[in-house]
């Protein structure tokens, strides 16, 4: 058993399915970013089935805001070092050289690769118990960002897209007491439209429809 697992709480069957987890790109074709691919989706359908079962009192918008913050690159990445998995990591002396293994990015990505290869090694029930085992308590993502509009651009910037941009795109009601439409753009095309009775509040409104849009 390697540290890593034992930090994951899981022994692979197949090794070579951990190992093509930790191949970064840089090492050519057989890297770990179909495992990624597949390791989104796995880790997606376990935190959207533990939220829906645990917080049986909150509404979808929220949920999804939970959610986000849950799987998004900082939490990924803080997983994966706590784990070990940047010095498990295998890459090339460039890459090495400049840091990738204390990058995010190249951590979030491992990490969900790693999710994949305990599904495909083991089943979901395996993913599953690594999820529960690695991943935070709700409440300790929670205090750092409660943001509807910092987990969107979390989720937009993974792998180096744009920020989010909000504008401002109606004003209604007396001056005592006026009410906000904003809609979120990505690439300059219009995401979700929020309502408040502030700029602020109708921001976080649309941020939070962005969010439902994107990660069902």
């Amino acid at each position: 058993m390697t540290s890593l697992e034992k930090n994951l709480g899981y022994t692979f069957r197949d090794a070579a399915l951990l190992r093509r987890a930790l191949t970064h790109p840089s090492m050519g074709r057989k890297d770990n970013q179909r495992l990624e691919f597949l390791g989104d989706a796995v880790l997606q359908y376990l935190m959207s089935d533990k939220l829906f079962r645990e917080h049986p009192e909150e509404r979808e918008g929220s949920l999804t805001h939970l959610r986000a913050l849950l799987v998004c690159e900082a939490s990924l990445s803080q997983i994966a070092g706590r784990l070990g998995v940047g010095e498990a990591l295998i890459m090339d002396r460039g890459e090495d050289m400049t840091g990738g293994r204390e990058k995010p990015s190249v951590l979030c990505d491992a990490m969900e690769a790693i999710l994949a290869a305990v599904y495909l090694d083991g089943g979901m029930e395996a993913a599953r118990k690594v999820m529960e085992r690695c991943w935070p308590d709700l409440e300790e993502v929670q205090r750092p960002t409660q943001d509807s509009k910092g987990a969107l651009q979390e989720l937009l910037q993974k792998g180096g897209g744009e920020p989010p941009q909000y504008r401002i795109t109606a004003q209604r009601g007396p001056a005592h007491d006026p009410h906000f439409e904003a809609t979120v753009y990505r690439d300059g095309k219009p995401l979700a439209t929020g309502e408040g009775n502030s700029k602020k509040h109708a921001e976080q409104e649309a941020a939070l429809k962005a969010l439902n849009i994107l990660q069902k």
